[in-house]
């Protein structure tokens, strides 16, 4: 491979095949390795089968690459680490695929934003009759040791906090399919706002929404799963730290006049959690008493409203909570005190989950 003046080896290789020649040198930045194996060279030197590898390559996201010398010794080592895990009994196949897909999915999401938002912002030309190409090189050389750094930290810091919900798990059984509450927020009328504004200012709004959201889930104790656009899906471990979410946003989004008006659903029970995700009745019926909620109202199901009333989050009814209170104060005691209000709605048949009857949640005015 000879190299001339205008760039490396790599450079001569993505002339021959047709590639970027920057393009490579940033791959080759990036990854650390020059390409050397073709996926059956990279298959045999890891020892393992082309099938396996196949399989871990797909999972990660990577489209098949025939039998192109594009693979490194650094996919030759993850390849060898995988199938290590295997041999050594400590993962399935199927679950080492599952590392595979539910990493590549994770960081694939992740790099997009990187380079759309971030690098694109940081590599724009500083001065006249530059290109973004003569600048992003060393600009992707500067901050990749210390994004590297951060990637790792949050990673194992995201690793405590899960391991340590699991192991406070009952048993065995509710590690995979636990008693959560699950929230849906969702921005009201969506549809028409994207025939009515620019790509940019969406965009801009989508944004906004999506980290006003994650920041308040987070603060508050909850769990931000997935945002969807006009939508996020959150989790918590019980009721009442769901319920503070879903109010605490009404209440922002509420103050905020470039947002829409928000409408929050939830539901509490067994939840089947894969991959990050969750799934179940429990989501579906959140996901349907959000599509019925009120503009800048929150439903909850029959179970959350229970495990409200449980907890002593909220009043069985006010009914109920103004007894309690007439009679502290005949024996001069202080009467209990709510968070939430919870007022009973009408029953409704929600397609696929029969006929359910939603609750209103509401924050309550606690002081005697």
């Amino acid at each position: 491979m000879t190299v001339d003046d205008s760039g490396s080896g790599e450079d001569a290789q993505g002339a021959d095949s047709g590639e970027d020649p920057l393009a490579l040198r940033l791959e080759g930045l990036i990854l650390g390795a020059e390409r050397r194996y073709t996926p059956f060279q990279a298959a045999r030197s890891a020892g393992v089968s082309m099938e396996l590898a196949s399989r871990f390559w797909r999972a990660m996201g990577f489209a098949d690459i025939g039998q192109a010398k594009a693979l490194t010794e650094a996919d030759v080592l993850a390849l060898r680490r995988l199938a290590g895990l295997v041999e050594a009994g400590l993962l399935s196949e199927a679950m080492a695929v599952q590392v595979a897909r539910s990493t590549g999915q994770t960081t694939a999401r992740l790099a997009e934003w990187q380079i759309d938002s971030f690098l694109e912002g940081l590599t724009e030309p500083p001065e006249p009759g530059m290109t973004r190409t003569e600048v992003t090189y060393p600009i992707v050389e500067l901050l990749l040791p210390e994004l590297e750094e951060f990637l790792v930290y949050v990673w194992r810091r995201q690793l405590a906090a899960s391991a340590g919900r699991v192991v406070q798990a009952a048993d065995d059984e509710e590690m995979v399919d636990r008693r959560l509450a699950v929230g849906f927020a969702d921005l009201v009328g969506f549809t028409r706002l994207t025939r009515r504004m620019e790509e940019e200012e969406l965009g801009e709004l989508v944004e906004a929404f999506e980290t006003t959201a994650a920041d308040l889930v987070a603060a508050n104790g909850g769990r931000l799963i997935k945002t969807l656009g006009d939508e996020v899906l959150y989790a918590a471990d019980d009721a009442g730290t769901a319920a503070e979410i879903a109010l605490r946003l009404i209440e922002t989004m509420a103050h905020d006049e470039t947002m829409p008006e928000l409408r929050v659903g939830m539901a509490f029970g067994t939840v089947t959690t894969r991959m990050g995700d969750v799934f179940g009745t429990t989501v579906n019926l959140a996901s349907r008493l959000t599509s019925i909620a009120p503009k800048d109202a929150v439903l909850v199901d029959t179970a959350f409203a229970e495990e409200l009333i449980r907890t002593q989050d909220a009043p069985a009814s006010e009914a109920e909570a103004a007894e309690e209170a007439a009679a502290a104060e005949k024996e001069g005691e202080e009467p209990p005190s709510y968070r939430f209000g919870l007022q009973p709605m009408w029953q409704r048949p929600v397609r696929g989950l029969g006929v359910v009857e939603p609750w209103l949640l509401t924050r309550r005015d606690s002081a005697p």
